[in-house]
Protein backbone atom coordinates (compact mmCIF):
# COMPACT_ATOMS: atom_id res chain seq x y z
CA UNK A 1 0.00 0.00 0.00
CA UNK A 2 1.32 3.37 -0.64
CA UNK A 3 2.00 5.77 2.04
CA UNK A 4 -1.06 8.38 1.63
CA UNK A 5 -4.58 6.95 0.76
CA UNK A 6 -6.36 7.11 -1.87
CA UNK A 7 -9.60 7.98 -0.79
CA UNK A 8 -10.58 9.84 2.42
CA UNK A 9 -14.11 10.10 3.89
CA UNK A 10 -13.28 12.79 7.01
CA UNK A 11 -16.04 12.88 9.50
CA UNK A 12 -19.14 12.26 7.51
CA UNK A 13 -22.41 12.72 9.15
CA UNK A 14 -26.08 12.23 8.20
CA UNK A 15 -29.37 12.25 9.58
CA UNK A 16 -33.01 11.29 8.31
CA UNK A 17 -36.18 12.33 10.29
CA UNK A 18 -35.67 10.76 13.77
CA UNK A 19 -32.48 8.81 12.55
CA UNK A 20 -29.02 9.61 12.79
CA UNK A 21 -27.44 7.26 10.09
CA UNK A 22 -24.05 7.99 10.36
CA UNK A 23 -22.71 10.28 13.08
CA UNK A 24 -19.06 11.73 12.73
CA UNK A 25 -17.63 8.41 10.54
CA UNK A 26 -14.37 8.46 9.50
CA UNK A 27 -12.76 5.80 6.22
CA UNK A 28 -9.69 5.57 4.36
CA UNK A 29 -8.93 2.93 1.85
CA UNK A 30 -5.27 2.95 0.14
CA UNK A 31 -4.47 1.99 -3.49
CA UNK A 32 -4.64 -2.50 -3.81
CA UNK A 33 -6.11 -2.68 -0.85
CA UNK A 34 -9.69 -4.71 0.01
CA UNK A 35 -10.90 -2.59 3.22
CA UNK A 36 -13.82 -4.41 3.88
CA UNK A 37 -17.10 -2.53 5.87
CA UNK A 38 -19.43 -4.19 7.96
CA UNK A 39 -21.82 -4.20 10.99
CA UNK A 40 -25.58 -4.84 10.95
CA UNK A 41 -28.33 -3.50 8.57
CA UNK A 42 -29.24 -0.11 9.71
CA UNK A 43 -25.54 0.41 11.15
CA UNK A 44 -24.55 2.87 8.05
CA UNK A 45 -22.63 1.20 5.61
CA UNK A 46 -25.02 1.48 2.60
CA UNK A 47 -25.70 5.38 3.41
CA UNK A 48 -21.53 5.78 2.93
CA UNK A 49 -21.61 4.40 0.34
CA UNK A 50 -24.29 6.35 -1.36
CA UNK A 51 -22.71 9.29 -0.25
CA UNK A 52 -19.23 8.04 -1.68
CA UNK A 53 -21.53 7.35 -5.21
CA UNK A 54 -22.78 10.64 -5.33
CA UNK A 55 -27.01 9.47 -5.25
CA UNK A 56 -27.10 10.84 -1.53
CA UNK A 57 -26.06 14.49 -0.08
CA UNK A 58 -23.94 14.56 2.96
CA UNK A 59 -24.61 17.07 6.05
CA UNK A 60 -21.07 17.24 7.20
CA UNK A 61 -17.70 15.76 6.56
CA UNK A 62 -15.43 16.30 3.25
CA UNK A 63 -14.51 13.52 0.70
CA UNK A 64 -10.99 13.39 -0.93
CA UNK A 65 -9.31 11.28 -3.61
CA UNK A 66 -5.41 11.32 -3.93
CA UNK A 67 -5.63 14.18 -1.22
CA UNK A 68 -7.88 16.33 -2.89
CA UNK A 69 -11.56 17.38 -1.87
CA UNK A 70 -14.05 16.18 -4.66
CA UNK A 71 -17.73 17.54 -4.32
CA UNK A 72 -20.29 14.68 -5.48
CA UNK A 73 -23.80 15.55 -6.35
CA UNK A 74 -24.71 13.04 -8.71
CA UNK A 75 -23.46 9.68 -9.74
CA UNK A 76 -22.25 11.24 -13.12
CA UNK A 77 -19.79 13.31 -10.21
CA UNK A 78 -18.67 9.91 -8.93
CA UNK A 79 -17.89 8.37 -12.36
CA UNK A 80 -15.89 11.06 -13.30
CA UNK A 81 -13.57 11.06 -10.40
CA UNK A 82 -12.72 7.23 -10.88
CA UNK A 83 -15.55 6.06 -8.36
CA UNK A 84 -17.52 2.67 -9.14
CA UNK A 85 -20.22 1.40 -7.18
CA UNK A 86 -21.93 -2.15 -6.94
CA UNK A 87 -25.06 -1.58 -5.22
CA UNK A 88 -27.09 -4.05 -3.39
CA UNK A 89 -29.87 -3.25 -4.87
CA UNK A 90 -29.70 -4.09 -8.73
CA UNK A 91 -29.76 -0.55 -10.26
CA UNK A 92 -30.53 -2.27 -13.66
CA UNK A 93 -33.27 -1.46 -16.42
CA UNK A 94 -35.01 -5.25 -17.12
CA UNK A 95 -36.56 -4.08 -20.32
CA UNK A 96 -32.55 -3.51 -21.95
CA UNK A 97 -30.49 -5.78 -22.52
CA UNK A 98 -27.31 -7.66 -20.74
CA UNK A 99 -25.06 -5.23 -23.06
CA UNK A 100 -27.06 -2.39 -22.98
CA UNK A 101 -27.15 -2.03 -19.13
CA UNK A 102 -23.37 -3.03 -18.62
CA UNK A 103 -22.84 0.64 -21.18
CA UNK A 104 -25.79 2.40 -19.79
CA UNK A 105 -24.54 6.33 -20.21
CA UNK A 106 -21.62 4.85 -21.99
CA UNK A 107 -22.64 3.35 -25.04
CA UNK A 108 -20.50 3.16 -27.91
CA UNK A 109 -20.71 5.16 -31.16
CA UNK A 110 -19.78 4.43 -34.78
CA UNK A 111 -17.15 6.42 -35.47
CA UNK A 112 -18.22 10.38 -34.78
CA UNK A 113 -21.82 9.75 -35.62
CA UNK A 114 -24.42 9.85 -32.67
CA UNK A 115 -25.65 5.96 -33.66
CA UNK A 116 -24.76 3.49 -31.51
CA UNK A 117 -22.57 0.64 -32.02
CA UNK A 118 -24.23 -2.25 -30.74
CA UNK A 119 -21.76 -5.11 -32.16
CA UNK A 120 -19.29 -3.38 -30.35
CA UNK A 121 -21.21 -2.99 -27.32
CA UNK A 122 -22.20 -6.99 -27.01
CA UNK A 123 -18.53 -7.76 -28.09
CA UNK A 124 -17.03 -5.46 -24.92
CA UNK A 125 -19.95 -6.89 -22.68
CA UNK A 126 -18.51 -10.34 -23.70
CA UNK A 127 -15.15 -9.54 -22.46
CA UNK A 128 -16.22 -7.73 -19.21
CA UNK A 129 -18.50 -10.96 -18.46
CA UNK A 130 -15.51 -13.41 -19.01
CA UNK A 131 -13.26 -11.68 -16.59
CA UNK A 132 -16.15 -13.20 -14.52
CA UNK A 133 -15.98 -16.87 -15.81
CA UNK A 134 -20.03 -16.03 -17.44
CA UNK A 135 -21.20 -16.60 -20.96
CA UNK A 136 -24.68 -15.22 -20.25
CA UNK A 137 -25.84 -13.66 -24.17
CA UNK A 138 -25.04 -10.28 -24.06
CA UNK A 139 -28.85 -9.78 -26.06
CA UNK A 140 -30.62 -11.30 -23.02
CA UNK A 141 -33.03 -8.67 -21.64
CA UNK A 142 -32.49 -8.60 -17.97
CA UNK A 143 -35.82 -8.82 -16.46
CA UNK A 144 -35.71 -13.06 -17.94
CA UNK A 145 -32.77 -13.67 -15.47
CA UNK A 146 -32.05 -15.20 -12.70
CA UNK A 147 -30.95 -13.12 -9.29
CA UNK A 148 -27.47 -14.44 -9.38
CA UNK A 149 -27.45 -13.58 -13.17
CA UNK A 150 -28.83 -10.06 -12.86
CA UNK A 151 -25.81 -9.58 -9.77
CA UNK A 152 -23.34 -10.79 -12.30
CA UNK A 153 -23.99 -8.15 -15.11
CA UNK A 154 -24.00 -5.15 -11.71
CA UNK A 155 -20.89 -6.32 -11.20
CA UNK A 156 -19.70 -6.25 -14.94
CA UNK A 157 -21.33 -3.11 -15.10
CA UNK A 158 -19.08 -1.76 -12.58
CA UNK A 159 -15.60 -3.44 -14.39
CA UNK A 160 -16.45 -2.74 -17.68
CA UNK A 161 -15.43 1.55 -16.03
CA UNK A 162 -11.93 2.66 -15.31
CA UNK A 163 -12.48 2.87 -11.77
CA UNK A 164 -9.37 3.40 -9.33
CA UNK A 165 -11.99 3.22 -6.45
CA UNK A 166 -14.46 0.38 -6.28
CA UNK A 167 -17.44 -0.30 -3.43
CA UNK A 168 -18.91 -3.51 -3.14
CA UNK A 169 -22.42 -3.64 -1.29
CA UNK A 170 -22.78 -7.29 -0.77
CA UNK A 171 -21.73 -8.77 -4.53
CA UNK A 172 -21.84 -12.25 -3.15
CA UNK A 173 -25.09 -12.20 -1.80
CA UNK A 174 -26.65 -14.56 -4.78
CA UNK A 175 -23.18 -16.22 -5.98
CA UNK A 176 -22.12 -19.36 -4.91
CA UNK A 177 -19.32 -22.05 -5.93
CA UNK A 178 -17.75 -21.27 -9.20
CA UNK A 179 -19.18 -17.78 -9.49
CA UNK A 180 -17.75 -16.46 -5.89
CA UNK A 181 -14.44 -17.69 -6.82
CA UNK A 182 -14.33 -15.79 -10.59
CA UNK A 183 -15.20 -12.62 -8.19
CA UNK A 184 -12.54 -13.14 -5.86
CA UNK A 185 -9.81 -13.71 -9.17
CA UNK A 186 -11.18 -10.32 -10.47
CA UNK A 187 -11.19 -8.80 -7.02
CA UNK A 188 -7.43 -10.13 -6.62
CA UNK A 189 -6.36 -8.58 -10.43
CA UNK A 190 -7.88 -5.35 -9.30
CA UNK A 191 -5.56 -5.29 -6.27
CA UNK A 192 -2.59 -5.77 -8.12
CA UNK A 193 -3.13 -2.96 -10.77
CA UNK A 194 -3.81 -0.23 -7.76
CA UNK A 195 -7.45 -0.60 -7.46
CA UNK A 196 -8.90 0.20 -4.14
CA UNK A 197 -11.59 -1.89 -2.83
CA UNK A 198 -14.51 -1.34 -0.30
CA UNK A 199 -16.32 -4.72 0.20
CA UNK A 200 -19.64 -4.72 2.02
CA UNK A 201 -20.28 -8.37 3.31
CA UNK A 202 -22.55 -10.32 5.70
CA UNK A 203 -20.67 -13.59 5.08
CA UNK A 204 -17.93 -13.02 7.55
CA UNK A 205 -16.00 -16.03 6.42
CA UNK A 206 -15.36 -13.96 2.89
CA UNK A 207 -13.85 -10.62 5.25
CA UNK A 208 -10.92 -13.26 6.15
CA UNK A 209 -10.65 -14.37 2.60
CA UNK A 210 -10.93 -11.16 0.95
CA UNK A 211 -9.75 -8.23 3.09
CA UNK A 212 -6.98 -6.46 4.15
CA UNK A 213 -8.47 -4.15 6.53
CA UNK A 214 -11.86 -4.22 8.43
CA UNK A 215 -13.68 -1.66 10.10
CA UNK A 216 -17.06 -1.59 11.77
CA UNK A 217 -19.84 0.56 11.89
CA UNK A 218 -22.39 0.41 14.66
CA UNK A 219 -25.70 2.72 14.90
CA UNK A 220 -24.05 5.00 12.38
CA UNK A 221 -20.74 5.44 14.49
CA UNK A 222 -17.18 3.69 13.91
CA UNK A 223 -17.01 1.11 16.47
CA UNK A 224 -12.84 -0.14 15.31
CA UNK A 225 -10.75 -0.48 12.19
CA UNK A 226 -8.11 -2.98 12.18
CA UNK A 227 -6.28 -5.46 9.68
CA UNK A 228 -7.98 -8.70 9.19
CA UNK A 229 -4.85 -10.34 10.50
CA UNK A 230 -5.20 -8.63 13.83
CA UNK A 231 -9.15 -9.94 14.29
CA UNK A 232 -11.22 -13.01 14.84
CA UNK A 233 -14.12 -13.84 14.03
CA UNK A 234 -15.87 -13.88 17.21
CA UNK A 235 -14.49 -10.22 18.02
CA UNK A 236 -15.74 -9.26 15.03
CA UNK A 237 -19.39 -10.34 15.58
CA UNK A 238 -19.19 -8.99 19.18
CA UNK A 239 -18.69 -5.52 17.47
CA UNK A 240 -21.09 -5.71 14.96
CA UNK A 241 -23.47 -6.37 18.09
CA UNK A 242 -22.09 -4.83 20.75
CA UNK A 243 -22.05 -8.19 22.72
CA UNK A 244 -20.63 -11.73 22.91
CA UNK A 245 -22.79 -14.33 20.94
CA UNK A 246 -22.39 -17.83 22.68
CA UNK A 247 -23.53 -19.53 18.97
CA UNK A 248 -23.70 -18.25 15.34
CA UNK A 249 -26.32 -21.28 14.41
CA UNK A 250 -28.57 -21.88 17.66
CA UNK A 251 -30.32 -25.38 16.60
CA UNK A 252 -32.59 -26.97 18.80
CA UNK A 253 -32.99 -30.76 18.10
CA UNK A 254 -36.59 -31.99 17.73
CA UNK A 255 -38.40 -35.25 17.39
CA UNK A 256 -39.15 -35.81 14.17
CA UNK A 257 -43.23 -35.79 13.99
CA UNK A 258 -45.54 -36.41 11.08
CA UNK A 259 -45.24 -36.07 7.28
CA UNK A 260 -46.35 -32.32 5.99
CA UNK A 261 -45.29 -32.36 2.37
CA UNK A 262 -44.90 -35.44 0.12
CA UNK A 263 -43.71 -34.55 -3.57
CA UNK A 264 -44.10 -37.72 -5.83
CA UNK A 265 -42.20 -37.73 -9.47
CA UNK A 266 -42.56 -34.09 -9.86
CA UNK A 267 -41.82 -32.79 -13.27
CA UNK A 268 -41.81 -28.74 -14.46
CA UNK A 269 -39.22 -26.63 -16.26
CA UNK A 270 -35.74 -27.84 -15.52
CA UNK A 271 -36.92 -29.93 -12.51
CA UNK A 272 -37.16 -34.10 -13.25
CA UNK A 273 -38.01 -37.17 -11.23
CA UNK A 274 -38.56 -35.12 -7.78
CA UNK A 275 -39.77 -37.17 -4.62
CA UNK A 276 -39.36 -35.49 -1.37
CA UNK A 277 -40.66 -35.73 2.20
CA UNK A 278 -40.80 -32.81 4.76
CA UNK A 279 -41.84 -33.59 8.72
CA UNK A 280 -42.33 -31.96 11.55
CA UNK A 281 -39.98 -31.24 13.81
CA UNK A 282 -37.15 -30.84 11.08
CA UNK A 283 -36.04 -28.17 9.63
CA UNK A 284 -34.96 -29.36 5.57
CA UNK A 285 -32.38 -27.78 3.57
CA UNK A 286 -32.10 -27.85 0.00
CA UNK A 287 -28.46 -27.28 -1.54
CA UNK A 288 -27.11 -27.35 -5.02
CA UNK A 289 -25.39 -24.99 -7.52
CA UNK A 290 -26.52 -21.91 -8.83
CA UNK A 291 -28.97 -22.99 -11.44
CA UNK A 292 -29.47 -26.69 -10.21
CA UNK A 293 -33.25 -25.98 -9.42
CA UNK A 294 -33.78 -25.05 -6.05
CA UNK A 295 -35.55 -21.77 -6.69
CA UNK A 296 -37.60 -23.94 -9.37
CA UNK A 297 -38.72 -25.84 -7.11
CA UNK A 298 -39.86 -23.66 -4.42
CA UNK A 299 -41.59 -22.25 -7.11
CA UNK A 300 -43.36 -25.18 -8.21
CA UNK A 301 -44.61 -26.06 -5.28
CA UNK A 302 -45.80 -22.26 -4.40
CA UNK A 303 -48.05 -22.49 -8.07
CA UNK A 304 -45.78 -19.94 -9.33
CA UNK A 305 -44.71 -22.74 -12.21
CA UNK A 306 -46.35 -24.99 -14.16
CA UNK A 307 -46.04 -28.60 -12.92
CA UNK A 308 -46.03 -30.77 -16.30
CA UNK A 309 -46.60 -34.10 -14.00
CA UNK A 310 -46.48 -35.39 -10.45
CA UNK A 311 -48.34 -34.97 -7.32
CA UNK A 312 -48.35 -32.61 -3.99
CA UNK A 313 -49.35 -33.86 -1.37
CA UNK A 314 -50.30 -31.98 2.03
CA UNK A 315 -51.04 -33.31 5.14
CA UNK A 316 -51.81 -36.39 3.22
CA UNK A 317 -54.23 -34.37 0.83
CA UNK A 318 -53.37 -33.94 -2.78
CA UNK A 319 -53.13 -30.40 -3.88
CA UNK A 320 -53.47 -28.71 -7.17
CA UNK A 321 -51.98 -25.53 -6.55
CA UNK A 322 -52.42 -23.39 -10.33
CA UNK A 323 -51.31 -20.38 -8.73
CA UNK A 324 -49.69 -18.76 -5.55
CA UNK A 325 -53.23 -18.23 -4.77
CA UNK A 326 -54.29 -21.20 -4.85
CA UNK A 327 -50.68 -22.49 -2.63
CA UNK A 328 -51.50 -19.79 -0.01
CA UNK A 329 -55.36 -20.91 0.24
CA UNK A 330 -53.76 -24.55 0.86
CA UNK A 331 -51.54 -23.01 3.69
CA UNK A 332 -48.18 -22.49 1.53
CA UNK A 333 -46.44 -19.83 2.06
CA UNK A 334 -42.48 -18.62 -0.54
CA UNK A 335 -40.12 -15.83 1.07
CA UNK A 336 -38.48 -14.83 -2.45
CA UNK A 337 -34.69 -14.81 -3.38
CA UNK A 338 -35.72 -11.61 -4.38
CA UNK A 339 -37.81 -10.04 -1.72
CA UNK A 340 -37.36 -6.77 -2.69
CA UNK A 341 -39.04 -7.57 -6.21
CA UNK A 342 -41.16 -10.01 -5.69
CA UNK A 343 -41.70 -10.50 -2.07
CA UNK A 344 -42.41 -6.89 -1.49
CA UNK A 345 -44.58 -3.68 -2.46
CA UNK A 346 -41.87 -1.17 -1.67
CA UNK A 347 -44.35 1.95 -2.38
CA UNK A 348 -46.76 0.47 0.44
CA UNK A 349 -46.53 0.65 4.12
CA UNK A 350 -45.17 -1.70 6.20
CA UNK A 351 -48.49 -2.39 7.83
CA UNK A 352 -50.23 -3.47 4.14
CA UNK A 353 -47.31 -5.24 3.52
CA UNK A 354 -48.06 -7.34 6.60
CA UNK A 355 -51.30 -8.16 5.95
CA UNK A 356 -51.73 -8.37 2.37
CA UNK A 357 -51.74 -11.86 1.52
CA UNK A 358 -54.67 -12.47 4.26
CA UNK A 359 -57.03 -9.72 4.08
CA UNK A 360 -60.10 -11.68 4.84
CA UNK A 361 -58.82 -11.70 8.41
CA UNK A 362 -58.85 -7.67 9.02
CA UNK A 363 -61.85 -7.32 7.08
CA UNK A 364 -65.13 -7.40 7.30
CA UNK A 365 -68.58 -7.25 4.83
CA UNK A 366 -65.50 -6.71 2.05
CA UNK A 367 -64.32 -3.26 3.72
CA UNK A 368 -60.61 -3.44 5.40
CA UNK A 369 -60.91 -2.41 9.08
CA UNK A 370 -57.95 -0.11 9.73
CA UNK A 371 -57.87 -0.62 13.47
CA UNK A 372 -57.64 -4.71 12.91
CA UNK A 373 -55.38 -4.28 10.27
CA UNK A 374 -52.96 -2.00 12.74
CA UNK A 375 -53.20 -4.19 15.40
CA UNK A 376 -52.12 -7.55 13.43
CA UNK A 377 -49.50 -5.34 11.77
CA UNK A 378 -47.90 -3.94 15.12
CA UNK A 379 -48.15 -7.61 16.92
CA UNK A 380 -45.92 -9.23 14.31
CA UNK A 381 -43.69 -6.00 13.87
CA UNK A 382 -43.01 -6.22 17.97
CA UNK A 383 -42.60 -9.80 17.69
CA UNK A 384 -40.23 -10.00 15.13
CA UNK A 385 -38.41 -6.87 16.15
CA UNK A 386 -38.77 -4.64 13.25
CA UNK A 387 -37.33 -1.31 13.45
CA UNK A 388 -39.25 1.43 11.99
CA UNK A 389 -40.50 4.95 13.54
CA UNK A 390 -43.95 4.23 12.02
CA UNK A 391 -45.34 1.07 10.46
CA UNK A 392 -47.15 3.73 8.01
CA UNK A 393 -43.46 4.07 6.43
CA UNK A 394 -42.70 2.64 3.07
CA UNK A 395 -41.15 -0.58 3.44
CA UNK A 396 -38.38 0.89 0.75
CA UNK A 397 -37.60 2.64 3.52
CA UNK A 398 -36.50 -0.72 5.81
CA UNK A 399 -32.85 -1.91 5.67
CA UNK A 400 -32.25 -5.28 4.09
CA UNK A 401 -32.66 -7.58 7.31
CA UNK A 402 -35.99 -5.16 8.20
CA UNK A 403 -37.26 -6.44 4.78
CA UNK A 404 -37.21 -9.83 5.37
CA UNK A 405 -38.94 -9.49 8.98
CA UNK A 406 -41.29 -7.94 7.34
CA UNK A 407 -42.13 -10.47 4.59
CA UNK A 408 -41.87 -13.17 7.41
CA UNK A 409 -44.34 -11.68 9.06
CA UNK A 410 -46.37 -11.62 6.48
CA UNK A 411 -46.40 -15.44 6.04
CA UNK A 412 -46.86 -15.79 9.56
CA UNK A 413 -49.82 -13.75 9.61
CA UNK A 414 -51.41 -16.31 7.10
CA UNK A 415 -51.10 -19.16 9.32
CA UNK A 416 -49.01 -20.89 6.68
CA UNK A 417 -48.39 -24.97 7.36
CA UNK A 418 -45.30 -24.84 5.12
CA UNK A 419 -43.03 -22.06 4.91
CA UNK A 420 -40.08 -22.43 2.29
CA UNK A 421 -37.61 -20.11 2.75
CA UNK A 422 -35.16 -19.14 -0.41
CA UNK A 423 -31.88 -17.71 0.76
CA UNK A 424 -33.42 -16.21 4.01
CA UNK A 425 -30.43 -14.37 5.28
CA UNK A 426 -28.72 -13.04 2.08
CA UNK A 427 -27.50 -9.59 2.69
CA UNK A 428 -28.74 -9.81 5.98
CA UNK A 429 -26.15 -9.40 9.42
CA UNK A 430 -25.68 -11.25 11.87
CA UNK A 431 -27.59 -9.98 14.58
CA UNK A 432 -30.96 -10.57 12.66
CA UNK A 433 -29.86 -13.92 11.15
CA UNK A 434 -29.26 -15.18 14.78
CA UNK A 435 -32.92 -13.75 15.50
CA UNK A 436 -34.35 -15.33 12.02
CA UNK A 437 -32.58 -18.28 13.03
CA UNK A 438 -34.17 -19.41 16.13
CA UNK A 439 -37.48 -18.10 14.62
CA UNK A 440 -37.46 -21.11 12.31
CA UNK A 441 -36.41 -23.63 14.75
CA UNK A 442 -39.17 -22.21 16.94
CA UNK A 443 -41.78 -22.37 13.78
CA UNK A 444 -40.69 -26.29 13.69
CA UNK A 445 -41.10 -26.80 16.96
CA UNK A 446 -44.46 -25.43 16.92
CA UNK A 447 -45.31 -27.96 14.10
CA UNK A 448 -44.44 -26.01 10.68
CA UNK A 449 -42.72 -27.37 7.69
CA UNK A 450 -39.86 -25.82 7.50
CA UNK A 451 -37.68 -25.67 4.16
CA UNK A 452 -34.77 -23.44 3.95
CA UNK A 453 -32.70 -23.28 0.30
CA UNK A 454 -29.45 -21.53 1.02
CA UNK A 455 -26.14 -20.96 -0.94
CA UNK A 456 -24.52 -20.54 2.31
CA UNK A 457 -22.85 -24.31 3.13
CA UNK A 458 -22.34 -23.71 6.67
CA UNK A 459 -25.63 -21.97 7.32
CA UNK A 460 -27.34 -25.27 6.22
CA UNK A 461 -24.83 -27.31 8.35
CA UNK A 462 -25.56 -25.47 11.58
CA UNK A 463 -29.59 -25.55 10.83
CA UNK A 464 -30.73 -28.47 9.21
CA UNK A 465 -31.71 -31.60 10.27
CA UNK A 466 -31.51 -33.04 6.62
CA UNK A 467 -29.86 -31.27 3.44
CA UNK A 468 -31.08 -32.71 -0.10
CA UNK A 469 -28.74 -32.08 -2.60
CA UNK A 470 -30.05 -30.97 -6.70
CA UNK A 471 -28.09 -30.76 -9.70
CA UNK A 472 -29.37 -29.50 -13.31
CA UNK A 473 -32.66 -30.24 -12.26
CA UNK A 474 -32.31 -33.62 -10.40
CA UNK A 475 -32.19 -34.48 -6.78
CA UNK A 476 -28.59 -36.04 -6.74
CA UNK A 477 -28.47 -37.29 -2.87
CA UNK A 478 -29.84 -36.83 0.78
CA UNK A 479 -27.15 -36.07 4.12
CA UNK A 480 -28.67 -36.59 7.94
CA UNK A 481 -26.93 -33.47 9.99
CA UNK A 482 -24.76 -36.27 11.05
CA UNK A 483 -23.43 -37.27 8.05
CA UNK A 484 -23.38 -33.70 5.86
CA UNK A 485 -19.91 -32.15 5.29
CA UNK A 486 -19.26 -29.43 2.66
CA UNK A 487 -17.30 -31.72 0.54
CA UNK A 488 -20.62 -34.51 0.60
CA UNK A 489 -22.41 -31.53 -0.30
CA UNK A 490 -20.23 -29.99 -3.10
CA UNK A 491 -19.98 -33.42 -4.68
CA UNK A 492 -23.38 -34.36 -5.45
CA UNK A 493 -24.30 -30.35 -6.16
CA UNK A 494 -21.82 -31.39 -9.49
CA UNK A 495 -22.94 -34.72 -10.04
CA UNK A 496 -24.85 -35.90 -12.72
CA UNK A 497 -26.28 -38.93 -11.31
CA UNK A 498 -29.33 -38.70 -9.07
CA UNK A 499 -29.86 -41.06 -6.01
CA UNK A 500 -31.53 -43.48 -7.76
CA UNK A 501 -28.56 -44.23 -9.87
CA UNK A 502 -30.51 -42.72 -13.06
CA UNK A 503 -28.45 -40.59 -15.20
CA UNK A 504 -29.72 -37.26 -17.08
CA UNK A 505 -30.73 -37.68 -20.52
CA UNK A 506 -29.18 -34.39 -21.08
CA UNK A 507 -25.83 -35.85 -20.24
CA UNK A 508 -26.34 -38.93 -21.87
Amino acid sequence: MSSSPLLEMLHITKQYPGVLALDDVTFDLYAGEVHCLVGENGAGKTTLIKILSGALPKDVGELRVNGKPVFLHSPADAFEAGIGIIHQDFKLVPELTVAENIFLGREPCRGRSPFIDFEKMREGARAVLAQLGESLDPRARIGTLSVAQRQVVEIAKSLSGKNRILAMDEPSAALTGKELKNLFAVIRRMQEEGVGIIYISHRIDEIFEIGTRVTVLRDGKHVHTCKTSEADRRGLVSWMVGREMDQEYPKVRLQRGKEILRLENLNGGKLRNIHLAVYQGEILGLAGLVGAGRTELARLIFGADRLENGRILLDGKEIHPHSPRDAIDAGIGLLTEDRNRYGLIMEMSIEKNITLSNLKAVSRGGFIQGEKERGAAQQFAEELRIKTPSLDREVSTLSGGNRQKVVLARWLFTRSRLLLFDEPTAGIDVGVKYEIYNLLNQLALNGKGVVIISSDLPELLGLCDRIVVLCEGRITGELSREEATEEKIMLLATSVVDMRGHRDDREA
